[in-house]
């Protein structure tokens, strides 16, 4: 019964084919680093509704209930946050008593202009929207370029698996023949033992090769919703078997196509924003107020007290209507400083725009410079193979027949193994230079068009 679980579960598990793009897609969707950055560019479309509130009127309210002395003193007291303040007349009296005191009021205040500093500041909020959308999609292009790469690494650790349990069976099957020969004394003892040691070799050789499957399938995983896929087949598993169809070599760079690119112009215009909005920072502030307010207070204006709850509800009541223009003579200098700190930044960030593209262009003439060498080498390591293969099978012959000893069987097992992994890996490096190749370019469809074919 257990067995019968262990083939159905094992079933069922390579009935589920991963192609290279669900991986990609997966990655897309679910990776970590995906939603962290979709997080930020939500932050930053809040802050753009944030910076429009500023146009609309502060509205404040008030209710305030107390009990306390009525002493009131001619003389100014400077701006301060300690002393109460006091209204009413100077009465001829300082005792203790007290009364029930109670103000409620509402003030509105708007600024009908303000020299474009608003503007400014959305428009900041909005260049900071434009880099956090650039950030993401420069995430997601790095993550599914990873991801891919992932897959292909797996696909050529499978393929070096196979290579070594080849050598493995053959050494295998050359063993028994050789045993049986070695027991009619047809062949000496020492063959024997140099088989027995050159599986072992092979053996280990295989441990290591499965390691590395083991190792990429794990890394895979990481770009998977479900981690337990990555022990299911592989429905590309024969995209290593060919080399990738390029249609757009002809297609002349546009480094304004990768959203590395976008996210550095999104920094230089986030930066001028940022400058325009400093420059506009100094200058007089209108505000335009509206207040309607009223007053209650149980002390008469004879020094009097009135009795009871009087005071706890206002019974005087007033309105004021005016503009209130400031202006903060000196800022200038620190406002000033800020502009050159700012401007500076905006230098900064054109600078690293420059570089980017230089970058980008630098890349991808080394992208394409790799994919023609791989290209040349993937076209020839199948003929380094195919003479491997006859190699092998002549050595083989040869010592079946007594005509060479072991060392020639070994030696051309060796540079089978080492052809076929060459071959599997120079294959790999085709597909890798084209997915870098396409990265650069900021679209990785016709990698995966080319993978997926």
């Amino acid at each position: 019964m257990v067995t019968a679980a262990v083939l159905f579960a094992s079933t069922v598990a390579w009935t589920q084919r991963l192609s290279i793009a669900s991986v990609v897609q997966d990655a897309e969707r679910d990776y970590p680093l995906i939603h962290v950055t979709e997080a930020e560019l939500n932050a930053s479309i809040a802050n753009i509704r944030l910076s429009r509130t500023a146009y609309l009127p502060r509205v404040d309210g008030l209710a305030q209930f107390n009990r306390a002395t009525r002493n009131n003193v001619f003389g100014a007291l400077l701006p301060q946050s300690i002393v109460p303040s006091m209204s009413g007349p100077v009465i001829n009296s300082n005792n203790g008593g007290s009364v029930w005191g109670s103000a409620t009021g509402l003030l509105v205040n708007w600024q009908p202009f303000d020299f474009g500093l608003r503007r400014a500041n959305v428009q900041t909020a909005v260049a900071g929207r434009d880099k956090a959308d650039a950030t993401v999609r420069r995430t997601q292009l790095e993550v599914s370029t990873a991801a891919a790469d992932a897959y292909l690494t797996v696909l050529v650790a499978g393929q070096t698996k196979q290579a070594a349990q080849a050598a493995v069976d053959n050494w295998e099957t050359l063993g028994q023949s050789v045993h049986a020969l070695t027991s009619a004394e047809l062949r000496p003892g020492a063959d024997e033992s140099r088989i027995d040691a050159e599986k072992a070799v092979a053996r280990t050789q295989l441990a290591l090769a499965q390691e590395a499957v083991e190792v990429s399938r794990a890394t895979l995983a990481t770009f998977l919703v479900k981690t337990n896929d990555s022990g299911s087949e592989l429905a590309s598993s024969q995209v290593l078997s060919r080399l990738p169809v390029m249609v757009d070599e002809t297609v002349p760079f546009q480094p304004a196509a990768n959203p590395i690119m976008a996210e550095q112009k999104a920094a230089v215009t986030q930066s001028a924003a940022q400058l325009h909005a400093t420059e506009r920072s100094w200058v007089p502030q209108f505000n335009l107020e509206a207040a309607g307010y009223g007053r209650g207070t149980g002390a008469e204006l004879n020094g009097e007290r009135l009795s009871g709850a009087n005071g706890l509800a206002p019974n005087v009541g007033d309105y004021a209507v005016g503009l209130n223009i400031t202006f903060a003579f000196m800022d200038f200098a620190s406002i000033h400083a800020r502009e050159a700190a700012q401007a500076s930044t905006l230098i900064a960030a054109q600078a690293h725009e420059q570089l980017a593209g230089r970058e980008l262009q630098e890349q991808f003439a080394q992208a394409e410079a790799a994919l023609r060498a791989t290209r040349a080498v993937a076209e020839n390591t199948p003929i380094a193979l195919s003479s491997a293969q006859t190699s092998f099978a002549q050595a083989n012959a040869r010592y079946k027949a007594g005509l060479s000893p072991i060392d020639d069987v070994a030696q051309a097992q060796r540079l089978l193994v080492q052809a076929q992994i060459d071959d599997s890996i120079a294959r790999l490096n085709v597909w890798r230079a084209f997915l870098h190749l396409q990265a650069i370019r900021g679209d990785l469809q016709p990698f995966l068009q080319a993978a997926s074919q």
